[in-house]
């Protein structure tokens, strides 16, 4: 099936396309994707996304059967308990290990065979299907990063490349562009390089970065997917479950990550946009494209305090990832899509039946309270964010503009007592918004700043800032 992407919308969102938090609400997209085997995101039901990858072993020439070997078998294995569960629709996530970016050949090979699986299941029983394939941003490999240009680019261009010839429906990438500034400013709890990273760096890089991914896509009418700040975001929440930054640290990182990662809708994305980036919501709410989350069904790749309130505005309900270990009922695998299914059953029957505020509202209401992280993914929260970012000119205003709607969104719910937070997690927030006070304005000048304290960390030139 061609793909059937909806029509594109201007390059910059002026607004948000849900306005309402009320319509932002699982299963459901302004302008859902049509794309693959016969599969409709975002019209109207909630579908799995099974990520499933390899047990530990070793990626080279000499174990390349064993590796095909895994892939098959599962596919193979997948599907027949998706034809057992009575499943109608189902994404397949291929996410790329790097050897399989750097051997653009072999992610093509694993690309088609499990495009072969989908369409043997479409065939046999039915299964409405699209794969995704994500591959690895190699770019981190040269200190500092070379962004656009050298041979870790020309790899991830080939691969994605040799993935769509093979079969992809889906393109995506968790992409890195400012993690070598935002990795050490973290640990810093540096907020103006922070800040630099997310607001000035990252989407420089996303602009260049999506402009050939989309270019990419129309020529082989494969669908644009999204990008996630997996890399930022996500790395704060894991060290805020070890205790190692505060959970309102994490959660203003969060909301920064959403301008960023709203370029690559700007550049002609549609979604559905990728499984880990719980920037999502905000990005439904601007966009209108459908998205893809994870939560507890997640909890086989990592914890986290949002396993409930992300499946709130899911239009894909992903198990992140899990590799091919035996558990006491089969691989592991198959008991992630076991999960993944009986989730999406109480989705779509409740939306069938006209309850699905109502469960929307309970995943909400049982995650909100406890964490700041989960707190500004409210479908009141989101929407404000949404708002606030669109309000903004460029890239720049728009993040601080969502840094500092969510400073007061958190101050808000704490003084309402609708947030709970710890005497040392309330003090952390004084401090971030003492912080975020004393930001410049303008782009220029926190280059300056970070010019000076960063130096040699990353090359200006790979972010089109000159010398």
């Amino acid at each position: 099936m061609k793909s059937e992407l909806p029509t594109a919308t201007a390059a910059r969102f002026a607004r948000p396309a849900i306005a309402d938090p009320q319509e932002l609400i699982f299963g459901r997209a302004v302008r859902p994707v049509r794309c693959g085997l016969g599969l409709a995101v975002g019209a109207g039901e909630v579908y799995p996304e099974l990520n499933f990858t390899l047990p530990p072993m070793t990626i080279d020439a000499r174990s390349w059967p064993k590796v095909r070997q895994v892939y098959d078998r599962l596919a193979e294995a997948i599907l027949t308990r998706a034809r057992d569960l009575h499943l109608d629709g189902l994404v397949i996530e291929f996410e790329h290990l790097p050897p399989m970016t750097e051997c653009p050949e072999g992610g093509a090979e694993l690309t088609a065979l499990l495009k072969d699986h989908l369409r043997r299941a479409a065939d046999d029983f039915g299964l409405a299907a699209a794969l995704r394939v994500t591959i690895v941003d190699l770019r981190d490999h040269d200190k500092p990063p070379r962004r656009r240009g050298g041979s870790a680019w020309r790899r991830m261009l080939a691969s994605l490349e040799a993935c769509a010839q093979a079969g992809a429906d889906i393109l995506s990438i968790e992409s890195t562009g400012g993690k070598e500034i935002h990795d050490t400013a973290l640990t810093r709890a540096d907020v103006p390089a922070i800040v630099f990273a997310l607001g000035v760096l990252a989407p420089r890089d996303m602009q260049w970065l999506w402009s050939h991914i989309v270019e990419l896509a129309a020529r082989y009418e494969v669908v644009p997917g999204g990008d996630t700040a997996c890399g930022f975001a996500n790395t704060a929440m894991q060290l805020a479950h070890q205790h190692m930054l505060p959970d309102v640290l994490a959660a203003l990182v969060r909301a920064l990550s959403a301008p960023r990662t709203l370029v690559a809708h700007e550049c002609g994305a549609v979604g559905p946009s990728k499984d880990c980036a719980y920037e999502n919501p905000v990005i439904k709410a601007i966009t209108g494209c459908p998205v893809s989350m994870e939560g507890r069904s997640a909890a086989c790749a990592h914890f986290s305090p949002l396993g409930n309130i992300a499946a709130a505005m899911a239009d894909l309900w992903s198990n992140e990832s899990v590799p091919d270990v035996r558990l006491l009922s089969g691989p592991a695998p198959l008991a992630s899509l076991e999960t993944l299914v009986y989730d999406c059953r109480l989705f779509n029957t409740a939306g069938a039946r006209g309850q699905a505020r109502t469960l929307r509202d309970l995943h909400v209401l049982s995650d909100a309270a406890t964490s700041a992280q989960a707190y500004l993914m409210t479908p009141d929260a989101t929407i404000a964010l949404a708002r606030a970012i669109t309000a903004e000119p460029d890239r720049y205003r728009r993040t601080l503009a969502a840094g500092r709607c969510a400073l007061q969104l958190l101050a808000a719910g704490l003084a309402r007592g609708e947030l709970h937070l710890a005497a040392r997690e309330r003090r952390w927030l004084d401090r971030l918004r003492r912080d975020f006070d004393a930001l410049p304005d303008s782009e220029e000048s926190l280059r300056s700043q970070m010019e000076q304290r960063y130096r040699g960390a990353y090359d200006p030139r790979e972010y089109g800032m000159g010398a």
